[in-house]
């Protein structure tokens, strides 16, 4: 990239470990933003689902909007992040997401259902455009060796995001008592509690913006040279030659699927009676066990990552998960609740984990790849709609079948998919 960029930061492209680790700090921010704002959607939907008297079907239009814009922004933003370099791509997306989350003032000025999922797509094509940039660039800020091991560490703070939002979401929106205001119809005014957590959200990114456009971080020359149509030292010409790639793709594809298809499915499952019979307020309340559990998980796995092979700990959490969901089909009571509820400390390494494995040794494809990986996270919007299926005709406790079926896929890939 010959660029005033390039060359301003030439002084750091040697990647000293001091630049790397203030890298690696300053891309932890972006992590937990993204969680955040991910995780508000499950706010989100019952919010607007009351407001607007929106069926199921309707509401869950949220996360098809939220998943969709990874399956249509992520190649293009690929091809862009490997033109700008990862720190213009992470700015471009830091602006792309504040603008999407100021756009919920009109939608809740005005009250209208297809404006906030028009605000929705927006904030996820930054946030896409952020995971095709920041995770490869993770990835490469040291060794080979050790990249699961980072990526772990950094979306540890994706799981804190997680695991903190839907606290703060209930006391800036759910929590809120709104009384209409002359001029205002009921429905408006509950519309307009959105405003101030979304324009606090767009502040935020919108600084961080800022903040990364003054930062001088490490450029990783061998990721950003053009190579269209040119052989790289293994021959390929393109990032989907490689089998580990794309296998790692399908792995994205089914690890977000099943693990948004049992958090989808939680309170439902508690609420069974031959389980826990809870109400779906008290319920609600377990989730955090969930989340939690993925957020500790990543921590723990950063650490052993240093001494143990990742493709070694990535099949063996996913043999964990299965089994956990396998105890939970086949039992009742707290041991079937604490069975499911358990399965997130083991989900916890799979998406840093597979995305690092699937990168490896792509070297100036590697923003192409990391692209065709974010696009795989469309499993997140396909399996639970398939699992929804499944339970509405067999049951929703045999219907955890499929997510054992996608453990078995990323077991598979942990212990030799992955390899070279």
């Amino acid at each position: 990239m010959a660029s005033s960029f390039s060359s301003s930061t030439a002084a750091v492209t040697s990647g000293d470990n001091g630049s790397y680790r203030f890298a690696l700090v300053s891309l932890t921010s972006l992590f937990f933003m993204w969680g955040f704002i991910t995780c508000l959607n499950d706010i989100l939907i019952p919010h607007l689902k009351a407001v607007f008297s929106l069926s199921y079907t309707e509401a869950m239009l949220i996360q098809f909007c939220f998943f969709g814009a990874y399956f249509l922004v992520s190649v293009p933003a690929g091809k862009l992040v490997k033109t700008m370099g990862y720190q213009r791509g992470i700015i471009t997306g830091l602006v792309i997401a504040s603008i999407g989350c100021a756009l919920f003032y009109p939608a809740a000025a005005l009250a209208v259902y297809p404006l906030f999922l028009g605000a929705l797509f927006v904030l996820a094509s930054g946030i896409t455009i952020l995971q095709v940039a920041a995770n490869p660039y993770v990835n490469a800020l040291g060794s080979v060796e050790t990249a699961s091991s980072r990526l772990n560490l950094t979306q540890a703070f994706n799981a804190l995001g997680t695991t903190v939002a839907p606290y703060f979401g209930a006391i800036l929106i759910l929590s809120v008592a709104v009384e209409a205001q002359s001029g205002l119809s009921q429905m408006q005014a509950e519309a307009e509690v959105v405003k101030l957590p979304y324009l606090l959200l767009s502040a935020m990114l919108a600084t961080l913006a800022i903040i990364f456009s003054k930062l001088k971080l490490p450029v990783i020359k061998a990721h950003t040279e053009a190579v269209e149509g040119i052989a790289d030292k293994n021959g390929k010409t393109s990032a989907g030659q490689y089998k580990h790639l794309v296998l790692g793709a399908v792995g994205i594809f089914v690890y977000v699927g099943a693990e948004v298809s049992i958090g989808s499915f939680l309170v439902n499952f508690l609420g069974e009676k031959h389980i826990v019979g809870m109400q779906e307020a008290d319920a609600a309340k377990y989730i955090a066990y969930y989340w939690g559990g993925a957020m500790v998980g990543r921590f723990i796995g950063s650490a052993v990552m240093q001494k143990i092979p990742a493709g070694t700990v990535l099949a063996f959490n996913a043999f964990m998960a299965a089994s956990l969901v396998v105890i939970a089909m086949n039992t009742t009571g707290e041991v079937a609740m604490w069975s499911i509820l358990a399965v997130g400390l083991f989900n916890s390494i799979m998406f840093p984990t597979i995305f690092s494995l699937a990168l490896r040794d792509l070297g100036p494809h590697t923003s192409q790849g990391s692209g065709f990986l974010c696009l795989a996270i469309v499993g997140g919007a396909i399996v639970p709609l398939l699992q929804g299926v499944m339970a509405d005709s067999m049951g929703i406790q045999p219907a955890f079948i499929l997510p054992v079926i996608c453990y078995g896929f990323i077991l598979y890939y942990g212990a030799k998919g992955s390899k070279l």
